[in-house]
């Protein structure tokens, strides 16, 4: 397989508290650095608590913010510093609410018009077709072009959302939580939607949720995010099925699941470390029931535990 898209030492850090003159008193690493391919053709999962630096790691991806360390290659180009038409040649964001991620003043013709007009120069004749082609390809009627985002249920509007995604012609797409604000019966066909449009268009998707199940129907590999870092990245099926990382466990066990009461860990810190006072060592070290001395003073790498699954755990959990 190519490689779609590669990253290396990727990260971002924010200031917080800057004075009008000077340095910021403290900063906040919202992702440490991060290293990782996607393959051409592949769903990466994302996963990871609210404030793990998922939404974070997505918006680096598609130059909507400035990475502070790092570099991102697009099919072997380099476009950490790109022009932001480049990157939405390259690559598209899906949003998780649909509604509010379109531009309530404009048509939905006008909002699919902007990335063909804009990004490839194409004339209206040519636009117009493509519209055409790009309606078919997400189910939608052609009469909803002159309505406007209002006038839309969730699923309708994450479709149109979809369809400008696939204006730009980009062929990665990095869907945040593009079926969470949905009804459970929209999700599937959502997600089935989107299971077509991979295969007719050879698309590459990220796939950032908190639903694990859907993480787990829907990806090739998973990356788990903790506190900014990646602990553990790997076969969909392995991660879920045979975590090595503790952090991995917890998430599954955490997971809602129809007949199973809800239950939290016992006599642990259940939350994520302060960002403006890390911890040293193991970020995760405070919640995990397998942490020693080690864990509290030497952060861990990310290497391989077998089977190609990768975890960042001194003490990884067995097989």
């Amino acid at each position: 397989m190519t490689e779609a898209l590669h990253l290396d030492n990727l990260s971002k850090t924010f200031p917080v508290g800057k004075p009008l003159f000077g340095p910021p008193k403290f900063t906040v690493k919202a992702v440490r650095p991060v290293t990782l391919t996607v393959e051409t053709g592949e769903t990466l999962g994302i996963v990871g608590e609210s404030g793990c630096g998922k939404s974070t790691l997505a918006r680096m991806l598609v130059g909507l913010i400035p990475p502070t360390t790092g570099t991102i290659r697009i099919e072997g180009k380099a476009f950490d510093n790109a022009d932001p038409a480049a990157f939405g040649k390259s690559i598209q964001y899906v949003f998780q609410d649909p509604i509010s991620s379109l531009n309530p003043r404009k048509t939905i013709r006008q909002i699919i018009d902007a990335p063909l007009k804009r990004l490839h120069g194409m004339g209206k004749a040519d636009r117009a077709q493509r519209i055409s082609e790009i309606f078919a390809a997400v189910n939608l009627r052609e009469d909803f072009l002159t309505r406007y985002p209002h006038e839309f249920s969730g699923g309708q509007a994450q479709r149109i959302g979809i369809a400008r995604a696939l204006a730009a012609n980009a062929r990665i797409l990095i869907l945040d939580e593009p079926v969470s604000a949905l009804d459970v019966s929209v999700q599937a066909q959502v997600l089935n939607l989107l299971a077509k449009l991979k295969r007719e268009f050879g698309l590459t998707y990220l796939f950032i949720s908190h639903d694990l199940a859907v993480v787990e129907a829907v990806s090739t590999r998973v990356a788990v995010l903790y506190f900014g870092a990646v602990v553990e990245i790997g076969e969909a099926e392995a991660i879920f099925s045979r975590p090595r990382h503790p952090y991995t466990r917890l998430l599954a066990d955490s997971a809602p699941v129809v007949g199973r009461p809800l239950t939290a860990p016992e006599g642990r810190e259940t939350e994520l470390p302060d960002p403006l006072n890390p911890p040293p060592g193991c970020s995760f070290a405070a919640r995990c029931p397998r942490a020693t001395d080690l864990c509290r003073r030497v952060e861990p790498e990310l290497t391989d535990k077998g089977d190609h699954q990768l975890a960042a755990c001194h003490h990884p959990l067995d097989p």
